[in-house]
């Protein structure tokens, strides 16, 4: 496998993985923000919709460390996801910790898309 350590990626790369290890903390995290809220944050596509994130953004991260040329695709799918999940968050009303998870989840989102140019 071609895995590269942080010091041979470049900047641009590890601040995907970066912010992509922050969005899938934060997504968790938020899981269960939502799953207390309830309402509108505890309905079953949008705490989905935080899990796939959460998950694609977990292996975005992975396909960068391992140095891959697949990352392509990962960063791409995941941007997606991460964008639509910013949107739902959005969509159910935030407070500081929606805040939190529709930031992190743009920046991850721009930083993938930054890995597909």
């Amino acid at each position: 496998m071609a895995h590269r350590s942080a010091a041979h990626r470049s900047a641009e790369m590890n601040a995907c993985i970066a912010s992509c290890s922050a969005c899938h903390g934060i997504c968790v995290e938020t899981i269960a923000h939502c799953l207390v809220r309830g309402g509108p944050h505890a309905t079953p596509n949008h705490l989905g919709l935080l899990q796939v994130c959460a998950d694609m953004s977990g292996v975005a991260a992975d396909a960068l460390r391992h140095g891959i040329d697949e990352h392509i695709h990962t960063c791409r799918a995941c941007a997606a996801v991460a964008f639509a999940c910013a949107e739902s968050c959005e969509s159910v009303g935030s407070d500081a910790e929606m805040e939190l998870c529709i930031e992190a989840c743009r920046r991850c989102a721009e930083d993938c898309l930054r890995m597909t140019a």
